[in-house]
């Protein structure tokens, strides 16, 4: 059985339903979304930690310790995906996915790419 657990920042309430995190590090909270041989297993909703705790760095090693295996995001900046990319998370793009179920069933089919360094930001949030 194959297991990986997908962390997708969300808008408040999390779950499924809700509405995609513009920006990894500003989010009001994550979504853990537990995948299991290509089907939905598990739902989980954790807050975000404050930014000044260690800066961008702050929730990539929150993640890690969660045991997060992919994010999906819409944006961020370059020192957290190197980040991601050192604690061996794998960052996709969530494209034009505009809640978490979608952007979640679209990492499963195999239709978002690996986050590359043309989808940072200069960071605060303004997309």
């Amino acid at each position: 059985m194959n297991t990986t657990l997908i962390a997708v920042p969300s808008e408040t309430p999390g779950g499924l339903e809700s509405g995609l995190g513009a920006h990894f590090g500003h989010c009001d909270l994550y979504t853990l979304v537990s995948v299991q041989d290509g089907a939905i297993q598990d739902v989980a909703v954790i807050p975000n930690i404050p930014h000044q705790q260690g800066g961008c760095m702050a929730p990539v090693q929150y993640l890690a310790g969660k045991g997060v295996q992919q994010l999906i995001a819409g944006g961020m900046g370059l020192r957290p995906l190197m980040g991601f990319n050192q604690v061996g998370i794998q960052v996709l793009h969530g494209g034009e996915a505009r809640t978490v179920g979608e952007a979640v069933q679209a990492a499963i089919d195999g239709k978002l790419v690996q986050f590359q360094q043309m989808h940072t930001c200069g960071g605060g949030g303004a997309h």
